[in-house]
């Protein structure tokens, strides 16, 4: 019995260590190896597009403005490239493709890293409309889909790295909206494309990262959008739903955007950087401590766990009868 745990003892510790081994296994030659990011304007992919040309790295940053494009290359090397990219707008993503498809000519693209910003609206079901959905979805799961297929010849022949950026939402779905259901489509795209591309050399990670403060997650853009759901309800739902829901509703939205967001960036662009440049890249990196333990367990729990938990956070509308969560009161 004792031998019987020994060994097992052994066997976790040499695997754990080969594992550790493996991990710091790098690719060698890197110079002419290009990046290609998109939704550089601000948050993960500006500090990525940045981080990577610090390091030498020839970068394509894809900015949707003119003015992303001009601060980021103000504060970059020469070497650093930028794009105008519209996701929702396939003349744009093919203008795009030509672009980097001329600046990589005869050696293939070596990186995409797949970042969509962007969390509005997000809203009771009800509120929405299938435009909501269609302004989300188009530019968070489909424009991103839509990119990777075309760019698939130059990865293929570069044997290159693809890094999809998928947030704790990804693994539970918090609110109504279309985000949610573009972060579990990426990671189903995901897991199929790294299947069935790995025979051509080309690696796929995902990289499920929990909230931070970028330009695009804050209160006041949320509650604005919020508020602009609010005003077009029919009188027939705002009743239902009630002014109180709705004023603790942008409460807990502001709690969770203060209490949940981090704005130390650079540990979601260290796991993109390994994901990019290390010799065997994971095909999950967990980022932040409530992505790596509270949502991926609460991903798993029981879904009567789960509810009960949404359910203390989030208001109930007054046409059910029932009170405001103590959780909210006085935030």
């Amino acid at each position: 019995s004792d031998s019987l745990h020994i060994g097992v003892l052994v066997s976790v510790l040499s695997l754990i260590t080969y594992c550790l081994i493996r991990d710091r296994h790098r690719v060698r030659d890197l110079s002419g190896k290009h990046i290609f990011i998109t939704s550089c304007d601000t948050g993960l992919g500006n500090s990525l597009a940045k981080w990577l040309d610090k390091r030498g790295f020839p970068v394509i940053a894809a900015c949707i403005t003119e003015r992303g494009r001009q601060d980021l290359r103000s504060c970059c090397s020469p070497s650093l490239k930028t794009v105008n990219l519209n996701l929702a707008d396939s003349s744009s993503i093919a203008k795009a493709v030509l672009f980097v498809t001329e600046e990589t000519v005869g050696k293939g693209l070596f990186g995409l890293v797949n970042n969509a910003e962007g969390t509005t609206p997000m809203a009771p079901t009800d509120w929405l409309g299938i435009e909501d959905f269609h302004s989300v979805l188009e530019v968070g799961l489909i424009g991103l889909i839509e990119i990777t297929l075309k760019l698939l010849p130059l990865l293929k022949k570069a044997e290159g790295r693809i890094v999809n950026l998928v947030n704790a939402k990804g693994l539970v779905a918090l609110a109504g909206g279309g985000y949610s259901l573009s972060k579990w489509g990426m990671e189903a795209f995901s897991d199929i494309l790294r299947i069935e591309i790995q025979h051509f050399g080309v690696k796929v990670s995902i990289i499920e990262h929990s909230f931070f403060k970028t330009g695009v997650i804050s209160s006041d853009i949320i509650e604005r959008d919020l508020l602009r759901l609010w005003n077009r309800l029919t009188p027939e739902i705002r009743d239902a739903y009630g002014e109180k829901y709705f004023v603790e509703y942008i409460k807990a939205q502001r709690l969770s955007v203060r209490r949940l967001c981090d704005s130390d960036l650079s540990k979601v662009v260290k796991c993109m950087e390994h994901a990019l440049i290390a010799k065997y890249p994971r095909a999950r990196y967990g980022v932040g401590w409530d992505a790596k333990f509270f949502w991926l367990f609460l991903s798993y729990a029981p879904t009567c766990l789960s509810d009960t938990l949404l359910c203390m956070f989030f208001p109930t509308p007054a046409a059910s009868g029932r009170s405001i969560p103590r959780i909210l009161i006085n935030i």
